[in-house]
């Protein structure tokens, strides 16, 4: 039963994201490389999924599979819109977003993934292209963040979203391998 697994190994199946003491071009290459790679690897996991196995939570009180595609999108779109403030805005305060009441909203709820599998397709690409250009002064820029009033740099933010897509992605994987569908 899933309730027997430990709570906080569900919520962090890879753990949580740790940023790293030096970020160097082999990690930025690696990361961006990971984020590139997220739309074909989540859709080679979901596509095939019933509607049945799409709305069932990864976790207990957790989102459905469904739910977590779609916020996939949704938090890639944030950070897409996120760089190019930080690249053409000097250390912006972006826009915050409740992704607990976006989860919430009927697309999310029932909603078929094919659309936002091809959307994290296309943004995808596009992030991984912006991202594979970066100058070292680029990787620098900054926003703020306003729920925290904290500075995050370019360089920690590919860091953060490569680490997202392989959290969300290991959400699933874990469900599909407990119950054992195919």
């Amino acid at each position: 039963m899933m309730e027997e697994f430990d709570l906080e190994k569900l919520k962090y199946p890879i753990g949580k994201f740790e940023i790293p003491e030096v970020f160097t071009t082999t990690y930025i290459a690696n990361k961006i490389a990971t984020i590139e790679s997220f739309p074909e690897r989540l859709k080679k996991e979901t596509i095939h999924l019933k509607n049945e196995q799409l709305d069932t939570p990864y976790r207990p009180n957790g989102w459905t599979v469904r739910q977590v595609i779609h916020h996939c999108a949704e938090s890639h779109m944030n950070c897409f819109i996120r760089l190019k403030w930080a690249l053409t805005e000097n250390n912006p305060v972006i826009k915050a977003y409740d992704e607990n009441l976006w989860a919430e909203l009927h697309d999310n709820l029932d909603m078929p993934i094919q659309p936002t599998l091809s959307l994290l397709e296309g943004l995808h690409f596009r992030m991984a292209y912006l991202m594979k250009n970066f100058s070292q002064t680029e990787l620098e820029k900054s926003f703020i963040h306003p729920e925290n009033k904290s500075e995050y740099k370019i360089k920690q933010i590919i860091g953060t979203y490569a680490w997202h897509g392989e959290h969300h992605l290991a959400h699933i994987t874990n469900l599909k391998k407990y119950k054992n569908w195919k």
